[in-house]
C-alpha cells in the first residue's frame, strides 16, 4: 500500500481540525467538551475493546514488545540527558522532557490499522498496554517528583485503566457480546477520527519564549533518534515485516497532545509543551513517511 494512502487520510483529519478550530466560533467550551469525551469515553472504549479481543500470542509479539520497550527507555534516557546539556528553567525541562518519549496514540492506532488491519491494531493496542504505564510514570514523575502524587495520577489515567481492564478481560477468557462489541467498535472508530481532529485543533506554535535549543533537542529525539533506534533494533532482533513497520512507526510517532494537558494540570510550563507537541506533529508529516519508506 502506498505511503500516501496510509498516512494522508489521517493527516487530512488533523488539517480539518486545525481549520475548524480557526474558522468556526464554536467556542472553547465545545472543544474542551469534545476533548473530554474522546479522552474519557471514546478512546478508553477503543483500548478496552482492542485489548479484550487481541490474540495475546507472545510468539508473535515476543520480539516486538522488547523493541518498543527499549525505544521508550531510550527516549526517557535521552530526554533526561538534556538536563546537563542545556541551560533552561527547571519547569521548562520538567514539563518538556515527557515530549521526548510520549507518543500520539490516535495517530499510532490509525496508522497501525492501515498497515496491518485488525492484526496491526491488536499489535499497537498490546504495545500501548505496556507503553502507556511506562510513559505516564516517567512523565508524571518529572513533574511531581518533588511533591509526590505519582501513584495518584496513574490511578486516575483513563487510558491506563481501560488497557488494564481489557487485558484482564482477555486473560480471563471472557468475550464481549456481539451487540456490545459492535457498539464499542463504532465508538472506537469515532475516537480515532475525532482524536485526530482534536490533534489539529490543538496545534499551537506561539508558546516558545525560552529554551529553544531544548525544544529542538526533544523534537529531534522523538522524530529522529527513536525511530532510528527502533529500526536498528528491529534489524538486529529479526522482526517480521509487519512487526518492523509497527515498531518503526511507533518510534516515529509525534508526541502525545495529552503532554500539554498534563503540564497544565500539574503546574508546568504548558505553552512550552504545546509548542513542542505542535511543531513535532507538523514535522512528522515529513519524517513519518520517510521512516515508513524504509520498511514498506
Amino acid at each position: 500500500m502506498p505511503i500516501a494512502t496510509i498516512l494522508l487520510p489521517d493527516f487530512l483529519l488533523i488539517l480539518i481540525g486545525f481549520v475548524l478550530m480557526r474558522l468556526t466560533n464554536w467556542g472553547d467550551a465545545f472543544w474542551a467538551g469534545l476533548e473530554k469525551m474522546v479522552y474519557y469515553v471514546l478512546f478508553p472504549t477503543l483500548l478496552f475493546y482492542s485489548t479484550s479481543r487481541s490474540t495475546l500470542d507472545f510468539s508473535v509479539t515476543g520480539k516486538l514488545l522488547p523493541v518498543t520497550i527499549a525505544v521508550i527507555v531510550s527516549g526517557i534516557v535521552l530526554g533526561w540527558l538534556a538536563r546537563p546539556l542545556f541551560t533552561a528553567p527547571p519547569r521548562a525541562f520538567e514539563s518538556g522532557v515527557q515530549t521526548a518519549f510520549r507518543f500520539n496514540s490516535y495517530i499510532g492506532l490509525a496508522v497501525a490499522s492501515r498497515l496491518g488491519g485488525d492484526q496491526g491494531t491488536s499489535m499497537m493496542a498490546l504495545i500501548m498496554g505496556f507503553a502507556i504505564p511506562m510513559c505516564n510514570m516517567a512523565a508524571v514523575h518529572a513533574l511531581v517528583h518533588r511533591s509526590g502524587g505519582l501513584l495518584k495520577e496513574l490511578a486516575k489515567n483513563p487510558l491506563l485503566i481501560a488497557t488494564a481492564c481489557g487485558l484482564a478481560f482477555n486473560l480471563a477468557g471472557l468475550k464481549v457480546p456481539d451487540v456490545l462489541g459492535i457498539t464499542m467498535s463504532r465508538m472506537g472508530n469515532a475516537s480515532i477520527a475525532l482524536g485526530l481532529i482534536m490533534v489539529g485543533a490543538g496545534l499551537r506554535l506561539s508558546g516558545l519564549q525560552e529554551a529553544k535549543g531544548l525544544a529542538a533537542y526533544f523534537i529531534a529525539v522523538k522524530l529522529i533518534a527513536l525511530p532510528a533506534i527502533a529500526f536498528a533494533l528491529g534489524l538486529w532482533i529479526g522482526l517480521s515485516p509487519l512487526q518492523m513497520q509497527i515498531a518503526v512507526m511507533f518510534g516515529a510517532l509525534p508526541t502525545a497532545p495529552s503532554a500539554y494537558v498534563l503540564a497544565a494540570r500539574l503546574g508546568g510550563n504548558a505553552p512550552f509543551v504545546a509548542f513542542i507537541v505542535s511543531a513535532g506533529t507538523i514535522l512528522s508529516v515529513v519524517t513519518l513517511p520517510l521512516w515508513l519508506s524504509l520498511v514498506l
